[in-house]
């Protein structure tokens, strides 16, 4: 610790996963949809699960997608047994808006927001908004940092919620939060320091880890 402070607590880690890309040609808002996606990246998978620690509890939220690609790490050298499902890391439910076009949803509803489908603030009909994911997901962060404390947290999940666990552990607002880049299948770890101050608790070790020349080497054979 650069400050020379003792650590007599615990340390719990998130170890949080994007799911895999999901084919979506027309560029259509899926949201909570349960969408199928595409682990055909063996290389991907196979680096990204080398990294995720052994021992570890695993979690997904309940979209095939997020569960998908848990196994899929698994299947390419990830240790783990049985991935428990927690529907509050859930991707935002973006009600009347999934299935239009993320260019329809910007020019006829979203107020053309630049990183995020719509202002945090905003609940889209019959759907909710950002900070109502932040709150959910804070709820299971929360629950489970308390059940597991000083384990490894694996969770497969999405980047919207991957977002609000930022926000929370920067204690930031959510416009800024909606801001960070999550690609697909990339790792951010974040720590719980059990012995801090609950306002200073959380420590961002890295976040959207992603081997890019492994992506585009994909991206190129797939194209070929």
């Amino acid at each position: 610790m650069a400050t020379g402070a003792r650590i007599t607590g615990s340390i719990t880690r998130w170890w949080w996963v994007r799911h895999a890309p999901v084919p979506n040609p027309e560029g259509r808002c899926y949201g909570q949809t349960d969408k199928d996606c595409d682990v055909s990246n063996d290389a991907l998978f196979r680096h990204q699960a080398a990294l995720l620690p052994k021992g570890a509890v695993w979690y997904s939220s309940n979209l095939l997608r997020a569960r998908k690609t848990a196994e899929c790490l698994g299947a390419h050298g990830a240790e783990f047994g049985e991935v428990l499902i927690d529907p509050d890391l859930a991707e935002q439910h973006f009600g009347a808006w999934q299935g239009l076009t993320y260019t329809e949803i910007a020019e006829k509803h979203g107020r053309n927001h630049l990183f995020w489908l719509g202002p945090p603030e905003l609940r889209p009909p019959g759907g909710e908004s950002f900070i109502d994911l932040r709150e959910r997901t804070v709820r299971s962060i929360e629950r489970l940092t308390e059940k597991y404390r000083g384990r490894d947290i694996v969770a497969t999940a999405h980047g919207g919620t991957i977002r609000a666990a930022l926000a929370h552990a920067f204690n930031m607002h959510p416009e800024a939060a909606v801001r960070f880049e999550i690609e697909n299948v990339s790792i951010t770890l974040i720590e719980h320091f059990e012995q801090a101050d609950p306002a200073h608790a959380w420590r961002v070790a890295f976040t959207n880890y992603m081997p890019r020349q492994v992506v585009k080497a994909h991206a190129a054979a797939s194209r070929a």
